[in-house]
């Protein structure tokens, strides 16, 4: 496995929405469509992320295999040979790679990631799981050497904390014991992608949309009923401003509108924005943006429905025993480093 890596991954603690789909299902499959047989491509479930804020363990199991057939079904050819899929937790080096680097890490930069303050917001009771689980994102990404790891803009710091812990542990031992991925320029740039794709809630515009919001108006998931989907765009969030205008931090609901629609379209924001630009009719442009989520969400459905399980299981356990392979030959090399394993 010599090729360059481009390793992404989205939680299994529920149903994907819309925004997971367009921010992180669909730009993965274009990179792999765009670059098979030039890199590797790791798409992984994080299900140990799964549960570091509060979830229905017994549909956990289950929901990884959903996500993963909601991957398929976006179009990802799970027959790649450089293609990989597994789940986190059937490969130990994970967990036992990121416990080397939580000693390595300092209280205080992972005091200041600002998912942790805005996830643990309000909680009564919050885990050290959610307070450290950007180093087991960084284990997640250095345990494979991935030079390229697609993330949304919420994700920039801990991008930034990998590369930190990787060179920190570097420095230490004076070798290059882990590669750290490009930053964050040149991920954004690889991407092709000026900006991340930042859908938000249909309630509260000023929030992303997300799994774990309380009012379910704001959020579209993939196994919402079409129609009833179309319903909620119809009453989305806009403003007061009487016209259409792209700009997310003074009408970020006219805007997010706006932003679905060109992706949905797959058409480039300018271009949707100048064909809407002016106009007075707020109700046009939702009914526009409902119409393109029912037609989307009525073909996912549909592909989603004849998804091979079985295919999906020899290819998940064949990825997983693989995976294992690679990142046993990282870890080793850590662990020799910090004094675990006999020196060679």
């Amino acid at each position: 496995m010599s090729k360059p890596i481009i390793l992404t991954g989205l939680r299994a603690n529920g149903t994907f929405h819309i925004g997971n789909y367009l921010g992180g299902i669909q730009p993965m499959v274009q990179l792999q469509q765009q670059y098979a047989g030039e890199y590797q491509i790791n798409m992984f479930v994080p299900d140990l992320h799964s549960f570091t804020t509060p979830i229905d363990h017994a549909k956990l199991f289950r929901n990884t295999l959903n996500n993963l057939k909601m991957y398929m079904a976006a179009g990802l050819d799970i027959h790649n040979q450089d293609t990989f899929i597994y789940r986190q937790s059937y490969v130990p080096a994970h967990s036992e790679l990121a416990w080397i680097l939580d000693c390595f890490a300092y209280f205080g930069e992972i005091s200041r990631m600002t998912q942790f303050k805005e996830k643990s917001e309000g909680q009564a009771n919050v885990s050290v799981g959610l307070f450290n689980y950007p180093v087991l994102m960084a284990a997640d990404i250095l345990a494979y050497g991935a030079k390229w790891v697609p993330l949304g803009d919420d994700q920039k710091q801990h991008l930034e904390l990998t590369r930190d812990l990787g060179e920190r542990i570097n420095n230490k031992f004076g070798k290059e014991l882990l590669s750290v991925p490009e930053p964050w320029e040149k991920q954004m740039e690889f991407a092709s992608r000026e900006v991340s794709v930042r859908v938000r809630s249909l309630v509260d515009p000023q929030k992303k949309m997300s799994k774990s919001v309380s009012d379910p108006r704001g959020t579209i998931d993939l196994t919402d009923d079409p129609a009833a989907a179309a319903k909620k765009v119809m009453s989305a969030t806009t403003d007061s401003f009487g016209e259409i205008h792209f700009d997310f931090t003074e009408r970020p609901g006219i805007s997010n509108l706006l932003h679905i629609l060109a992706l949905l379209s797959n058409r480039p924001q300018n271009e949707v924005n100048s064909e809407w630009e002016g106009r007075t009719s707020y109700g046009e442009l939702k009914s526009a943006v409902a119409e393109k989520v029912q037609a989307f969400l009525t073909e996912l459905q549909e592909r989603f429905a004849a998804v091979d399980e079985i295919a999906l299981m020899a290819k998940l356990e064949e990825s997983e025993e693989q995976m294992c392979e690679t990142t046993a030959a990282t870890l080793y090399r850590v662990q020799q480093a910090v004094g675990l394993r006999p020196q060679e």
